[in-house]
This record gives structure tokens, sequence and C-alpha cells, in this order.
């Protein structure tokens, strides 16, 4: 008789620690399959799809919901896990009493450690995309079977959050492409790998679509425009000074703009004006009428986003824009130079007048800055991380932090730097110093 119960026993022994191995290697399979499946890189994943591999085109397809994914990883990954835990408590506490509840906590936690965690895991994470790929076809019937109970759990869990006041996206990514992108151009510029210049021209394509034409528009007050009733001798010499070759045309207020010139239409036509007069000359200028030269003006609204205005740009074959509020009132101008200026940074030829001036601290470490120069140039030229949000030029920032118009010689220290206003005109900061507050001498 005792020789059947201890054959029992023993079978029983056997089959129990074969189907402790076999939880553990359950485990080892989803904890691996987190890690790869999370780490892989999606543009990778996705060359790996146009080159034919179905597992990749299958891991790109159960990434699209992360949270989906992840609730059926962890709930088949514990569910391995306790289970396993449940059996070796109940063969060692057979074999060995109340002292064995102890052992299988020890033996457990160091099998599921081991071989169950930090092995898989380092595996996975050596060649993620190929680990991805092979896992996804099973771990893709994990989610089949388990997605009634992870919705169910997601639901609840949303309550419960929704119960203490806090509010869930049920659609919200993990990382959205963006963020994950500038995180890994920052890493890899701290690390050397990616260069400063590199890095900014690519963050600044990615803000083209988050921001608007306010924010880097040529301010109406800095606007040089032509007088639709000066004199066309004026108008010729005021062409060849200007900077600019593009030029908005007004009749009786600035801000009633009527219409835009081209310097090489202007003196075209003034030159055959001239040529057809024969010999009068000069004298044939003074019938010369700018309105028939001009082009119609173009009009955006302030909000438009740079990526749109580049848009328009190029699809209406036009490098300049007149910006507006929503009543209608002009607040500036962009040109397609502006926009390209915030991927490439400054862009400067020989007529340009700052050329020369670029972001330099003198020898006591104070930078010397325009008023009107705009926070995101000098985050760009110094480094730094000055906030932009409240406003877009350096006076701007410095009027908002000090709640009030500073006078001459007045200084602030608001994010880490300290703000000297040097000169005035009106109510205009027109020239301030900056430098960082830990550079300053003790």
């Amino acid at each position: 008789m005792d020789a059947p119960a201890t054959g029992t026993l023993d079978a029983a022994f056997w089959m129990t620690s074969a189907a402790i191995l076999l939880l553990i290697l359950f485990s080892a399979f989803f904890s691996g399959s987190e890690t790869a499946l999370t780490a892989a890189s999606r543009g990778k994943l996705r060359a790996a799809m146009d080159r034919g591999s179905r597992g990749a085109a299958m891991a790109l397809q159960i990434t699209e919901d992360n949270e989906r994914l992840i609730g059926s990883v962890l709930l088949g990954n514990n569910l391995v896990n306790i289970l396993a835990t449940s059996l070796a408590t109940a063969l060692f506490t057979r074999l060995l009493g109340d002292g064995g509840v102890a052992m299988a906590t020890l033996i457990m936690t160091f099998l599921v450690l081991i071989f169950a965690e930090v092995l898989p895991k380092t595996y996975a994470i050596t060649n993620p995309e190929a680990a991805a790929a092979t896992v996804a076809p099973p771990i893709r019937l994990v989610i089949l079977i388990f997605s009634p109970v992870v919705a169910a759990i997601r639901a609840l869990v949303r309550v419960l959050l929704k119960l203490i006041g806090v509010q869930t996206d049920p659609d919200s990514q993990i990382l959205a492409v963006r963020e994950e992108i500038a995180g890994a151009l920052q890493l890899g510029h701290s690390e050397g790998v990616v260069e400063k210049e590199d890095r900014d021209r690519i963050l600044g394509a990615l803000d083209l679509a988050e921001r608007t034409v306010e924010e880097i528009m040529l301010h109406r007050s800095g606007i040089e425009s032509i007088d639709a009733e000066a004199e066309p001798r004026a108008i010729l010499q005021q062409c060849l000074d200007s900077n600019h070759t593009r030029l908005p045309v007004y009749r009786g207020e600035p801000e009633n703009i009527i219409g835009m010139v081209h310097a090489k239409d202007l003196l075209r036509a003034m030159y055959e004006t001239m040529a057809k007069a024969g010999e009068r000359g000069f004298a044939a200028l003074d019938d010369f009428r700018i309105t028939e030269v001009m082009m119609k003006p173009y009009f955006v609204p302030d909000t438009t986003t740079l990526a749109d205005q580049m848009r328009n740009f190029l699809r209406r074959r036009t490098h300049f824009a007149l910006v507006v509020d929503e009543y209608g009132s002009l607040e500036g101008l962009i040109t397609l130079e502006d926009i390209l200026e915030e991927i490439v940074g400054e862009i400067a030829d020989e007529h340009d007048p700052d050329a020369e001036h670029q972001v330099s601290a003198g020898e006591d470490g104070w930078y010397w800055l325009d008023g009107a120069m705009t926070i995101r140039d000098l985050n760009r030229a110094a480094d730094w991380s000055l906030p932009d949000d409240e406003a877009n030029t350096i006076a701007g920032l410095v009027i908002h932090e000090a709640q009030m118009i500073p006078t001459v010689g007045q200084r602030f220290s608001f994010h880490g730097f300290r703000f000297e206003v040097m000169e005035r005109e009106n109510n205009r900061i027109t020239r301030l110093r900056v430098r960082p507050v830990e550079a300053l001498p003790e």
C-alpha cells in the first residue's frame, strides 16, 4: 500500500516542478516581449516591413495601442507568476511543512528575477526590432484572448481615477512622436553624437506646425513701406536705398496697405517709361504711377501656423505676406525667408545690416541685445532655454516678468538670468544686456 502512495507523491512532485518551470518560461516570454515591443524603433520596424517582414508589420500593428498591448502582457505575466508561486508554495509546504512558505518565496524570487525578468529583458533590449518581429504573432493572439478583460480593467481604472479627480484621455499615446524625436536629439547632443546645428534644424522643422506667424513676423513699427502719393523720383531713391526687394505700398496712413511692389518690377517699369520718353529722360518719371506696377496685397491671419504659411507661399509662388489680427488691423509682415530661418538659423547676405551682429558675450560675460530680438533666436544662438510662452521678444519677456515698463538702468533676475535695461524709446525697450546668474562674480 505504501509503494503506490510514494509513487503518486513522486509523480505529483515532478509534474508540479515541470509546471512551475513551464510557467517561468511563459513569464520570461511575457517580460521579454514587453521590453522588445516597447523598446523597438517604429522607424526600423517600418523599414523591415518595407523589406517584406511580416513580423515587423504585425509588431507595428499591435504597438499602435500601447495601453492595450501593455495591459495584455502584464495580465498574462502576472497570471503565470502568481500561478507559479502558488504551485511552488504548495509543493514546498507539502515537503517541508510550515517552513516551506519561506523556502518557496526565496527560490521563486531567485528564479523569477534571474530567468523571468533580467535574462529575457537583457536579451530583448540587445536587438529589440528582431525580438519584436519574432514575438509579435503570439503576442497578437494573447491580446485577442485578453482583450475583453483588459478593456474592463481599463474602464475600471478610468472610473477610479475619475473619482479622485484625475482625467484621462482614452486616445492618448504614451509618447508623442515629436517628444520622442526631440528627446532623442537632446540626448544625442548631450552625448556629443548630434551637432548643435543639426539638432536646431530638425527641432525647428518639427516646430513649424506648433508656431504661428504672429510669433516671428516683423512688427508693423519696423515695416518699411512706400507712400503711393510720393514723387516717383523719391520712390525710386527709396527703392535704391532699401535693403529689401519687396516693399508694401500704402495710401494715407501707413497701415492702409493697398499693394506690394517688387524692386525689379519697379525699376523695369521706370526704365521703360524713360526709354519711351526719349529726350525727356528723368522728366518722364513725373507721369509714372506706382499703382500701375504694384501687385495686390496678400493678407494672412496672425493665427496661421508656420507650416501652413510655408505651403501657402509655395502654392501662391510668393514670398511676402501681411499679417492682420481678428479685426483686420495690420500687425506686421512675414516672408518665406523668416520661416526658413526658423529651420536653418539666420540667413544673412551682403545687404543685411545686421549680418555681423552675432550674439556673443563680452569680456565681462554680458550679452548685449536688441530688445526686438526673439527669445527663440537667443535660445538658439546661446543654447539657453528662456521660456517663450508669454512673450516673443526679449523686451516682451522683461516687461511680462516685471509687470511694468522698466526704466533705463533697472535690473531684474528671473529664470536663472540677470537682465538690465540699457536703452528705451517711449514705452519700448530698445537695448538691454543679459547674463546667466551663475556666471555673475561673487
